[in-house]
């Protein structure tokens, strides 16, 4: 998943799903947000911010801060100023973060990213150009995925799938979703880009899926939409996309707790900090 397909299809999905991958990352939000308590900023910049939802709990629980989400896609910017109407000190823009430029006197002294810093097209130039924009000391706290392998909401779908559809970068550091599974490789890039105090905590959280009377109907329209399993749908055969509904069905009953469906999820709280 590169940055044309977030200027495209993906970042069209999401934005329409919103409400659906906010829950699915509630308590990785509530992590990040933990973790920003006692740090002394002014700006803040939120990096791939998506439909805002980060953004939005900093700058409401902060309303002596100003806060700006930079995300490529048209719609989920156009989200996100939608949701942030009452709020005087959030703005987004529509920008790469990678050339996004602070503007006088803005330099943030906090970068945040939940989930939105493994689409860079070149992340060694990225995070060199974010510690340049940044304020000397700024903090940088991120997230990403750990391996596919601990996260059985992407791999489990991913062996659903027909294999022509499979698709196994030659790179395993290529744009997409578990790009930064490797701390040594995150490590190197944001090191080489000048940034210090490099730590990174695992933390596993449960993501919410579904919800509802009916929560597998609820996680099967999520997943029909957003992800590999939506990818797929939109490419195969009309009988062949109903068996892999059925099928999508069938594996989320198994996750089914109640009114949920709910799957143990793995990520990097990454950390670091400009000099």
């Amino acid at each position: 998943m590169d940055k044309q397909e977030w200027q495209g299809s993906s970042g069209d999905a999401w934005a329409a799903q919103w409400r659906r991958t906010d829950r699915s990352f509630t308590a990785l939000t509530e992590k990040l947000l933990s973790r920003l308590r006692g740090l002394a900023f002014a700006q803040v910049l939120d990096v791939g911010c998506g439909a805002g939802e980060l953004a939005l709990a900093i700058a409401r629980g902060r309303s002596d801060v100003r806060v700006t989400g930079v995300d490529v896609s048209t719609a989920l910017v156009a989200a996100a100023r939608d949701r942030a109407s009452h709020l005087a000190n959030l703005a987004f823009d529509c920008a790469d973060a990678a050339h996004w430029t602070a503007p006088v006197g803005g330099a943030p002294q906090l970068l945040v990213s939940r989930h939105g810093v493994m689409f860079f097209t070149d992340p060694p130039a990225a995070f060199a150009h974010l510690r340049a924009i940044a304020a000397p000391g700024a903090h940088f706290v991120f997230s990403c995925f750990r391996t596919p392998r601990e996260n059985p909401w992407a791999s489990e779908i991913a062996a659903m799938l027909p294999a022509s559809l499979v698709a196994t970068p030659p790179d395993p550091h290529a744009p997409g979703p578990f790009a930064f599974a490797q701390p040594d490789h995150v490590r190197a890039i944001l090191s080489a880009a000048g940034w210090q105090d490099i730590a990174f905590e695992p933390f596993d959280y449960a993501y919410i899926a579904g919800m509802g009377d009916d929560p597998v109907a609820d996680a099967a329209a999520f997943f029909s939409q957003i992800g590999p399993a939506a990818m797929a749908m939109r490419q195969l055969p009309e009988a062949e996309r109903g068996a892999l509904k059925a099928s999508l069905i069938d594996w989320l009953a198994v996750y089914r707790d109640g009114n949920l469906v709910v799957f143990p999820a793995a990520a990097w709280i990454v950390s670091a900090r400009n000099g």
